[in-house]
């Protein structure tokens, strides 16, 4: 959601600040904002729009002091208003805030503030807080923003500044990602990763309730009850020529191009010779999962549709009975918790605010607990008792692409994994892993004839609503198909099973729906095939995506978009691509940024 920077050092250029934010739009945000110490006191400009627009308004200025803090804002309370942007300030002038989270109990501390005479001017939950750093303030800015956050209730990721004591940041974190670093080029604080590592690749990670004093020699981290911190330097094993574009026009592009590499990444050093898998990051706990007897995994979005086929994948190469869910519903559910149960939480970010927030309910239960995340330090990757990092590099756009082929191919390791342990023989792994390794390849040839999927594309691009259909491992797919069309052309889409057709969706279908169907040769062919058939006499044109080689398929379809043979287990990792383009180029000819999708943000830290 939200981007946080706060700098303090000698590169006293604002455009160390608008690079910084640039590299988090991705986030999704309506309005941009920052704020300075300079010897007249503290400065500011806000916009409502885009960064770009920050950046000509800063040319107007001549601002040299540090610290700094900028912010982009994804508007929950007040609407995207220059008033209502980032960073807010105190009644005095003198403290500046900036906010990632949601305070749930602001609208009461704003009563009393009023009442004790404070002056409000937007209509944000995060202005209080700047307030109660007023209020609280008595030479100690510190413990100004401790007071005040003592009093917060909800989540919040936020920096500081003060003209009182203009040579520091306080950052301060509970259920909304902070990370600090200094270096020989100052003191920096973010809400990602992403947006500092031009200049340091090694940062600390805040934990709920800490509070961090940020300077530019140093810093020192806090708990709660004031008992300063040694915590461990994470190294963010990734550059930042990968968060750049690359001569592509779009990170979505550029994304999707890289799935045979960031594949082969995820899989890298994780397959034996004999046709086993190593995961070193289950190795503390490996008795522990030879005796499970159910493995629920909880996620959101795409990382929800990539636990589905986990779902498949583990059920059926374990014998591992699977639950998946919501990670969003997860925890107002009253469910049994069974003794020999694990849960694997399945997030890109390893931020997203709901699946956080199941972890935590299930570490209340002292079950055992994994983790599948992209981002090295990231809350999940240090919360769970185990995991497995998917190597798959930044994911900038944010319909999610490379991170979900990423998850399959990790979702099938784990599989195998808990299948050895098990009663999966080592020639019926090593046939699984021996085709695993020749995905990137087949990845590589479905995304040289992209061409093809954009002249699809250009044939359909009027239609206003779509049907996504798919069986048994490529019922997620299609899924996840309707989804990313949903998601950046604007275009209605539905994903649905085949065998639920009659009970319901066909009654939609007609001349100005098409359907997108999953028609693989697989155990399952045949019954798509008559599904097909059902809306074809029904008159909707009908895309099939076929196994190389099907001639009959054509028989069955107004148009064939073609992918080569692989084990059924393994076809969402080739299915899925075709998806992913067509959503690409059906957002690009309507006139849609796919990077940026309206309403949208890559990273959901708020409920």
């Amino acid at each position: 959601m939200c981007g946080i920077i706060g700098y303090v050092g000698s590169k006293n250029n604002t455009e160390l600040g608008i690079r910084a934010l640039k590299r988090l739009e991705y986030r999704g945000y309506d309005s941009a904002g920052m704020a300075i110490i300079e010897e007249s006191g503290l400065e500011s400009v806000k916009v409502s729009g885009k960064v770009d627009k920050l950046r000509d308004k800063l040319k107007e200025t001549d601002f040299k002091g540090t610290p700094t803090l900028f912010h982009s804002r994804w508007s929950t309370h007040g609407g995207p208003t220059r008033e209502n942007a980032h960073p807010q300030f105190d009644c005095k002038g003198e403290v500046a805030v900036v906010h990632n989270g949601i305070i749930e109990n602001f609208t009461k501390i704003k009563e009393r503030l009023i009442e004790e005479g404070h002056k409000f001017s937007s209509e944000t939950d995060t202005e209080v807080i700047a307030h109660l750093i007023e209020k609280f303030y008595d030479g100690d800015l510190e413990e100004a923003v401790r007071k005040a956050i003592n009093l917060l209730e909800g989540a919040y990721g936020l920096a500081v500044i003060s003209t009182k004591e203009p040579d520091k940041i306080i950052a301060a974190k509970m259920s909304s990602p902070v990370v600090v670093s200094v270096n020989e080029a100052g003191g920096f604080v973010s809400s990602d990763p992403a947006a500092i590592v031009e200049h340091s690749k090694n940062m600390i990670f805040l934990e709920d309730e800490e509070i961090a004093i940020v300077t530019e020699d140093g810093f020192r981290i806090k708990d709660r009850d004031q008992n300063v911190l040694e915590k461990e330097e994470v190294e963010i094993d990734w550059d930042l020529k990968e968060a750049q574009k690359s001569g592509y026009d779009h990170f979505m592009m550029k994304e999707m191009m890289e799935q045979p590499k960031s594949i082969k990444d995820s899989i890298r050093g994780r397959i034996t010779d004999d046709g086993d898998v190593k995961l070193g990051g289950l190795d503390e706990i490996s008795h522990e999962l030879e005796s499970l007897e159910k493995l629920t995994i909880l996620a959101c979005g795409t990382s929800h549709f990539a636990s589905m086929v986990g779902k498949y994948l583990i059920e059926e190469i374990s014998g591992i009975p699977v639950e998946v869910g919501l990670a969003s519903e997860f925890r107002y559910r009253k469910r049994p918790y069974d003794k020999k149960e694990g849960f694997l939480f399945v997030s890109q970010s390893g931020e997203t605010a709901d699946t956080l927030k199941a972890l935590e309910e299930v570490k209340k239960r002292h079950a055992l607990t994994l983790g599948i995340v992209n981002v090295v330090g990231s809350s999940i990757a240090r919360k769970t008792d185990g995991g497995v990092y998917n190597h798959a590099g930044p994911e900038i756009g944010v319909a999610s692409t490379k991170a979900f082929t990423s998850q399959l191919s990790i979702l099938t390791l784990l599989a195998v994994y808990l299948g050895r342990q098990r009663d999966l023989s080592k020639p019926e792994s090593a046939k699984i892993l021996t085709e695993l390794e020749q995905l990137p390849k087949k990845v590589e040839s479905i995304l040289e004839n992209r061409e093809e999927i954009k002249e699809k594309a250009e044939r359909y691009k009027d239609y206003e609503h779509f049907l996504f259909m798919g069986r048994r491992y490529n019922y997620p797919t299609a899924m996840e198909g309707a989804l990313k069309l949903k998601e950046i052309s604007y275009i209605h889409a539905e994903g649905y099973s085949a065998a639920e057709m009659k009970h319901g969706p066909i009654a939609l279908i007609d001349e100005d729906f098409p359907t997108f169907a999953v028609c693989l040769q697989s155990s399952v062919y045949g019954k798509m095939i008559s599904n097909v058939e059902e809306i074809r006499a029904r008159k909707g044109p009908m895309i099939v995506l076929a196994t190389e080689g099907d001639e009959d398929i054509k028989n069955h379809s107004d148009d064939v978009i073609e992918i080569p043979q692989t084990m059924e287990v393994l076809s969402p990792v080739l299915a899925v691509v075709p998806f992913q383009l067509f959503a690409y180029y059906m957002a690009v000819l309507k006139g849609f940024d796919p990077d940026k999708p309206r309403n949208l943000s890559k990273v959901v830290t708020v409920e």
